[in-house]
């Protein structure tokens, strides 16, 4: 593979792009520090293919990286690999609008074919191709130059080993037959829906048990001021005030700034400063969340009980059972809410749906429905269904 020095020019930039985007996938990964700002310094790219990689220099006086951007977002015949790309993603989204398309990422191609759930990239690449990576860079601070040659190189391994490892995953998945798994998967990470940062809908990030209206209604108003402050300081929204504060104001409001002093969360200057007057004129100008905007209630049947709750061990027990049978991550066929949802009585789930009510969801239902049970045969755990065991004893 020919590794190129950093590319610190638009022209030589460009060039790496037309000859990447002849191929059939492009490995991407980004170093970034987000410590300090509202939104990501994207400070190194790194892209490559099973011919060529390179490290990309976007802090480089006069660089344009347009002829990037647009093979990521714009050229549908390149698929984009990345591992545990969510953050690349939402780079790329903040300078573009749009997200790279099509998508592949190993970490989550991993939960198809073997029981890891989330898979670092350091036990990707020992599992796949027997290395250890040298760690030492890893909380490097990325913004500085000049980068040393040992950075440089810890990061273009990112790209080389993905690039290497990819076609490696994707040859398991077309062997297993469950490339198709992974479709609606890799649409949910490309969606450019995850990444808009849009005032009106930052309360949805923020846990908030309560369902009246009128809390609610001044999370909204708080979460929205929060990002506002946040921008236009160009600092993380933590800074500002953290999440766990930001609820408990919008549950309990206090009467007068003073009493902001006595949040937990806040310090005493908050009492007169020009950001606590900010806050408070937010508080008072707050308005009920509309109830279009109102959480829906989470599915449920019946109340669980103690009856339902030993259904739903159960239902986690025969899913730990599957996912070892066929060396899938459990997360792939469902998540404990849905089992929970299952055995109270809601019969509208993902897991009951295509490949997933083949693989999973039947003989979850048919669980749920006593047509399934539990023994053991040389010391294993297995399922039998009650049908089939009746069938065999007759015989």
């Amino acid at each position: 593979m020919n590794i190129h020095p950093l590319i610190t020019d638009t022209e030589t930039l460009a060039a790496l792009c037309d000859r990447l985007a002849k191929g059939d996938f492009v490995a991407v990964d980004t170093e970034f520090m987000r410590e300090n700002t509202f939104y990501p310094l994207l400070c190194l790219v790194q892209v490559g293919n099973e011919h060529e990689a390179a490290a990309i220099d976007p802090l480089a006086k006069g660089i344009d990286l347009k002829p990037l951007l647009d093979l990521l977002t714009d050229n549908e015949d390149v698929l984009k690999v990345f591992h545990a790309g969510g953050q690349d993603v939402e780079i790329v989204y903040n300078l573009t609008g749009k997200t790279p398309h099509p998508i592949f990422d190993t970490q989550v191609a991993m939960m198809a074919v073997s029981q890891s759930e989330q898979i670092g990239y350091a036990n990707l690449v020992e599992n796949w191709l027997g290395k250890t990576i040298d760690k030492g860079a890893r909380f490097t601070d990325w913004s500085r130059r000049p980068l040393s040659e040992r950075q440089i190189e810890y990061a273009i391994g990112d790209v080389t080993y993905l690039a290497t490892i990819f076609p490696k995953l994707l040859k398991k998945l077309i062997k297993t037959g469950r490339g198709q798994w992974l479709d609606a998967e890799m649409e949910r990470l490309a969606d450019p829906s995850n990444y808009a940062n849009d005032i009106d809908t930052a309360w949805h990030r923020i846990r908030a048990p309560s369902r009246n209206a009128v809390v609610l209604g001044r999370l909204k108003a708080l979460a929205a001021w929060r990002e506002v402050e946040a921008q236009g300081k160009d600092i993380p929204r933590g800074r500002i005030m953290r999440d766990e504060t930001l609820a408990d104001l919008a549950s309990q409001p206090p009467k007068t700034q003073e009493d902001l002093a006595k949040v937990r969360g806040l310090s005493q200057a908050w009492r007169d400063n020009e950001i606590g007057r900010r806050l408070m004129a937010v508080l008072r100008d707050a308005t009920d969340l509309p109830r279009d905007e109102m959480p829906e209630k989470p599915p449920r049947g019946a109340p669980l009980g103690k009856e339902g709750a030993l259904v739903a061990d159960l239902l986690k027990l025969l899913l730990k059972i599957r996912a070892r049978e066929i060396d899938v991550a459990a997360r792939l066929l469902t998540r404990s809410d849905e089992l929970e949802a299952l055995a109270a009585g809601v019969r509208k789930l993902p897991m009951l749906e295509g490949w997933r009510f083949e693989t999973f969801g039947r003989d979850a239902l048919d669980l749920v429905e006593g047509k399934l049970a539990f023994a053991v045969e040389n010391g294993h755990l297995k399922m039998t269904h009650i049908d089939d065991a009746a069938r065999a004893s007759e015989e």
